[in-house]
Formats: C-alpha cells, sequence, structure tokens
C-alpha cells in the first residue's frame, strides 16, 4: 500500500503530496476562520452587525469546503485508480470516472 502513496498521479504530484495538501489546507482553513471570527467579533455590538458579518463568514466556509471536496473526490478517484491498476498498466477505472478526475483536477486549478 505505501508504494501506492508514492505514485504520481500528474504532473510531479504523488498521492501522498494530494493527501498531504487536503490535510494542510484543512488546517490553515482552520486557523483562518479561527482568525477571521476573532478579528470580527468586536466588530459585532448588535443584530444587524451579525446579519450583515455572519453571511461573510459562512460563505468563506462553504468556498473552502467546496475546495477541499474537489480535492477529496479526485483523492478517491485515483486510489481506486491505483487500487485497481491492471497488468497492462491501465488504470482500470472507466471512461466517465477518468473524465471526472480530468474535470476535478480542472476545477482545482481554476480555483487557485
Amino acid at each position: 500500500m505505501s508504494q501506492q502513496f508514492d505514485k504520481v498521479v500528474f504532473g510531479k504530484k504523488k498521492f501522498s503530496d494530494l493527501l498531504e495538501e487536503i490535510y494542510n489546507n484543512q488546517k490553515r482553513r482552520e486557523a483562518q476562520v479561527s482568525a477571521l471570527i476573532s478579528e470580527l467579533k468586536p466588530m459585532v455590538s448588535d443584530i444587524g452587525d451579525a446579519t450583515l458579518i455572519v453571511p461573510l463568514i459562512k460563505e468563506y466556509l462553504e468556498i473552502g469546503v467546496k475546495n477541499d471536496d474537489a480535492l477529496i473526490k479526485m483523492a478517491t478517484l485515483v486510489q481506486r485508480a491505483l487500487s485497481n491498476t491492471s497488468e497492462d498498466g491501465g488504470l482500470g477505472i472507466s471512461e466517465e470516472e477518468k473524465q471526472q478526475l480530468l474535470d476535478e483536477i480542472d476545477k482545482i486549478q481554476k480555483s487557485k
């Protein structure tokens, strides 16, 4: 199994790099959200302020979740492909799954 983590999935990125990116994104976002809330908390003095600020935080969180979801879907497809690699070197995934993987890669690249 550890060999699968060291396989290059695209460019120079290994499967383990992809998993590390998912983890690091989550930890970084957690710290960013905490800092953002700490900075905005003193600005909320009444319900009107909260109704303006809370949606901004929510939108920020949703964008991060969507980016992480795309990475997780990609990691799932890559892991399945690595597990099902055929003897002839094929990926062992359907054309539809290959297209999903390419679509997720495009989404990630466009979101950066």
